[in-house]
Order: C-alpha cells, then structure tokens, then sequence
C-alpha cells in the first residue's frame, strides 16, 4: 500500500490525511508541520502516523502533497523535485532503472515518485517547475472544496465529496502519474477538471478570489460603521452570516493567492466595483425599473447554482 507524505496538515491536507486513510488509499501517512503546535495537535487528532522532518518525507513517501500556502509552495516544489531527480530510479538521475519495489504491482507503471500541489493558483507553480527534469511526477491539482477555517483542528472527513478537482497542464504530467492522481481524487469522492493553469487562475477569481475579497470588503464596511460588536451579533440573520462567513478566512493563505493571482482579480474587481456603482445609482436615483432588471439579472444565476 502506499506511502502518502502530506506537507501542511492544516484543512485541507489534514482532511485528505483523514480520508485517504480511512478509504484504504494510503498504507501510511507521513506529516510535515513547521508549526509544533500545529504538528502536536496533527498527532494527537491523528491525521498522520508520524511526524517526519521535509526531507524524510520526499525520501519515504510515494505521493508526495504540498498543502501549503501559495507562496511557499512556488519556492518548496523546485526543491522538493531537485530531491527527487537525485534518488535512484527517479527522473533525471544517472542511474536510471526502476526502485526495487513497485507501490501500484503495475509492471507499465514506474516506481517513481509523484508530487502534487492543492493551491489555489496555478500558473506560478506550472512556470516555477516547467522545465525540471523530474517535471513529469509532478501533478498539479486543486480540489475545489474548503470552509473558512485553517489549521488541523479544522479537518473534517468527507470534505470533498462530490466537489471537483482542477487537474492544470496535465499534458505535462506523465500519463501514469496523472492516472495514479486520478486514483487518488477518486478515493475522495472528487470529479476531475482538465484545463490550462492560465484558465484556471481566470475562472477561480471569478467563483473564488472575488467572493473572499467581497467578504473582507464587507467584514470591513460592518465592522467600520457597526463600533458595537453585540449590535452585529444580536442583528446578524442568516444573510449577513452567509455572506461574511468568508472574512474568518488566514490571511496567511489569502494573501499570496491575491497577489499571485492579481492581474485577474484585478479585471473581476474592477467588474464588480462596476455593478456596485450600477446598484448605486439606481438607488440614488430612486430607479425601481433600473434595481428590477438588475436583481432580475443576477437572479439569472439560479440556472447554474441551486
């Protein structure tokens, strides 16, 4: 059975910890946690079997995750890969030949190690290991599930089932590392997505980037003209929680996303900014007719969300 190495035992590592375990996926998880409370409480929950320093799990782990925020994963994947190229059997290094032991019982499949990513943007990633030589074991994945909670102590069984998953640049991916990947998704109840990195980064600013710079905004707004706290918890309905829910999201993880990712949430800023003035005027100007089409408008999107 295999090996599976989680780097970043937080939501969204620790629940794919929790069920590639329970799923009969992994034989054996392997945690990485700079953080030691983080790491402690990774334990005592038990996400992982064993905690492990970065450079023991790359050596002892078959699938390799990288959960971590954006910013740091540009910068560990190049290296997590230079590791990989230097170990026997593995992509680029000059030995060659295969590992003396083969996780799928597959006599196609090599026995090399594959890397993946569950970031939230993917165009820095694809271009920080495009032309690495141990490339092709790295997959470069998003599974597009999450809650506006972060650390350990937020993982939750059956996170993903049913969402979907964004496989970015497959084509440069080995096929049997993609189909291995593919395995994995499946075990957590995950229905694939194949497109560019670039498309991937435009779509997640519109269905994902805006509506946690949306939440902050308001977050702010409330907060700014609200001084009584107990006023907006006595008030708060159903709506406002929905919809500010978001602003309880780390900074940690959403600022490099936004920054990465800046040119096109810039564009869907700049949409919004221009519907909010829309809005705006048609209050200002006490215009039903020009509020009816605009709701009715946006009602529109019950065709693709229910």
């Amino acid at each position: 059975m295999r090996t599976v190495g989680i780097i970043g035992l937080g939501l969204i590592g620790g629940s794919m910890a929790i069920d590639l375990k329970k799923r009969g996926f992994a034989g054996k998880v392997l945690g990485v946690e700079a953080d030691k409370v983080a790491a402690q409480a990774a334990m005592t929950i038990g996400l992982a079997d064993e905690m492990v320093s970065l450079e023991d799990c790359v050596d002892r782990s078959d699938i390799i995750v990288v959960a971590v925020p954006v910013g740091a994963a540009v910068k560990m994947l190049p290296e997590i890969l230079d590791r990989i190229k230097e170990m026997p059997g593995q992509a680029g290094h000059d030995g060659g030949g295969r590992l003396g032991h083969d996780v799928m019982a597959d006599p196609d499949r090599p026995s090399q190690k594959i890397v993946i990513d569950v970031c939230s943007t993917k165009e820095h990633i694809c271009a920080a290991v495009k032309y690495h030589p141990a490339r092709k074991q790295f997959v470069c994945t998003h599974p597009m599930a999450g809650t506006e909670y972060s650390g350990p102590w937020a993982a939750q069984p059956g996170l993903f089932d049913g969402r979907a998953c964004i496989f970015a640049d497959q084509e440069e991916s080995a096929p049997w590392a993609v189909q291995d990947i593919l395995e994995l998704y499946s075990c957590l109840n995950m229905r694939p997505i194949f497109m560019s990195s670039s498309s991937h980064d435009v779509h997640t600013a519109y269905v994902s980037h805006i509506s946690h710079v949306t939440s902050f905004a308001l977050a702010l707004t409330v907060l700014d003209k609200e001084k009584d706290e107990k006023h907006i918890f006595d008030l708060a309905s159903g709506g406002f929680s929905s919809t500010v829910r978001l602003a309880k999201s780390n900074a940690d993880m959403w600022i490099p996303i936004l920054t990465q990712n800046h040119n096109n949430v810039l564009q869907v800023m700049d949409t919004y900014i221009e519907k909010m003035q829309q809005f705006r005027d048609a209050v200002a100007s006490y215009d039903e007719d020009a509020l009816r089409k605009l709701i009715e408008d946006a009602n529109k999107i019950k065709r693709i969300i229910r």
